[in-house]
């Protein structure tokens, strides 16, 4: 099965278990990390640290500034790090061998963080537990989405979406797992073992997760690296001008990876203020993020067979078509949030539970976009590099980070208050990404692209795809 090609074959690749269940452990960890930090950084690093210049405490609104300048810095580099892993993999190294070596750096950082908390080196173990994760997860990630690619030729090709549809779902169910269990394990630990109890468990699964990718090596379709046609190929012509026509279509979703990721930051602070308890039993504020990947599980499915298809009756749903939606979708998510933010400032008691609302709308939003996006990016690049196109895609999630990132930057008044105060913190980014929404539509309606498949030596135009 050790093989360079894809066979030609209308069954699903053997190799394909063994990636879907590397990802699911691979997703735990990462969200499982995640899901934890705003509370970790705002309420137990930064709250205790004093301004060097007047000795001062930080307040609440200044800590939960600095952790999302924190986590949204950290996002940007994960996603960021995807272009260095894509041209490592495609060029010298290939996907299998880069996904490999660069697990083992994640599962360093993810020991890191765990050993920096038991040894009280808190600020140092976050800096460079964050920094090794970064380089580990952000480097495996166009592999991985490509590698799932490479298993399939021409004459399984039509499986492709249904198995990103399953990717995406494992994704999910990790997430789903994780956004669960880790807060609980920190809630219950963080007093006598710090965070890290909390931190370790991730670092355990990505262990795990990279195990299983190597057990599956043999069941795998091994596309080498290209070597110097990775370069000749890429920035070919026809390379350059497959690049030209994706750049403004991932530059518009990094508007909505702004506003998606803010589910780890924002969100959370957003549920901090709101009333948690449930029949008797206390919901943790970094809970309330599992309310997005089960939601996707059941929203695959559910868009898949039911949704599209009723749409489609309607007018022929594209993938271009698909991704404009979710603009939309994402600025009517942001829109409640709004809403939320504003019952609160206003002092009445909103429970938590009203905050699953805004996740429906755009968890919808994700499904349109992100799982199309995937299967888009990969159909449109070149053979020689589709790691590259891959992670130019996750390279949205990058500066959709940096937008968040730098918002947050000049929003910070002296005195600890916000220029967007309250509400129209959130309903400024409604507004952002619903202009995205307008711009996409018209990068849809002129968009020209070819599809490339794997072991396929045609290309089919995909113009009408708009």
């Amino acid at each position: 099965m050790h093989r360079t090609t894809p066979d030609i074959q209308s069954t699903m690749p053997s190799g394909i278990p063994y990636i879907v269940g590397n990802e699911a452990a691979e997703r735990f960890s990462f969200y499982g990390m995640k899901s934890i930090l705003m509370v970790f950084l705002s309420v137990h690093v930064f709250s205790n640290m004093q301004f060097e210049n007047s000795g001062e405490l930080m307040s609440d609104q200044q800590a939960k500034n600095l952790a999302t300048q924190w986590i949204h810095t950290f996002g940007m580099w994960v996603y960021l790090l995807p272009i260095a892993g894509a041209i490592l993999s495609d060029w010298l190294f290939g996907k299998y061998r880069t996904i490999l070596w660069l697990s083992l750096v994640y599962c360093l950082g993810h020991f890191v963080l765990a050993i920096g908390e038991y040894a009280d080196q808190t600020y140092w173990g976050m800096v460079v537990g964050l920094g090794l994760i970064a380089v580990g997860a952000g480097g495996i990630k166009p592999c991985v989405t490509a590698h799932v690619g490479d298993q399939f030729g021409t004459g399984n090709s039509h499986l492709l979406p249904k198995v990103f549809s399953w990717f995406y779902f494992s994704i999910n169910l990790g997430a789903f797992s994780s956004t669960l269990l880790t807060p609980y394990v920190f809630d219950k630990t963080h007093e006598t073992y710090g965070g890290a109890i909390a931190f370790g468990i991730p670092g355990l699964l990505m262990a795990i997760a990279t195990f299983m990718f190597w057990v599956g090596r043999k069941h795998f379709v091994h596309i080498p690296p290209r070597g110097r046609e990775f370069w000749t190929g890429t920035f070919s012509q026809a390379g350059l001008k497959s690049l030209g026509n994706l750049l403004p279509v991932f530059l518009l979703i990094s508007i909505f990876w702004s506003c998606f990721d803010q589910t780890a930051s924002r969100w959370v602070a957003q549920a901090q203020q709101m009333d948690p308890m449930i029949f008797g039993i206390e919901l943790l504020p970094s809970q309330m993020q599992a309310v997005n990947p089960i939601l996707v599980l059941l929203f695959i499915p559910l868009f898949t067979y039911i949704v599209y298809p009723i749409i489609n009756r309607m007018f022929r749903l594209t993938p271009l078509r698909k991704m404009c939606c979710g603009f939309f979708l994402t600025g009517i998510a942001f829109s409640a949030s709004a809403y939320i933010e504003h019952t609160l400032t206003q002092g009445q008691n909103t429970h938590i539970l009203w905050q699953i609302v805004p996740y429906i709308i755009l968890t919808a939003a994700e499904i349109m976009i992100s799982i199309t996006a995937l299967e888009f990016a990969y159909t449109q690049a070149p053979k020689s590099a589709k790691a590259l196109v891959m992670s130019l895609n996750l390279g949205a999630v990058s500066l959709g980070n940096a937008v968040t990132l730098i918002v947050n930057q000049q929003i910070l008044l002296p005195n600890g208050d916000e220029r967007l105060a309250g509400a129209n913190y959130y309903l400024f980014f409604a507004a952002l990404v619903g202009a995205a929404g307008v711009l996409f539509m018209g990068v849809a309606m002129i968009y020209r692209g070819k599809t490339y498949i794997e072991g396929d030596d045609k290309t089919a135009d995909s113009s009408k795809d708009r």
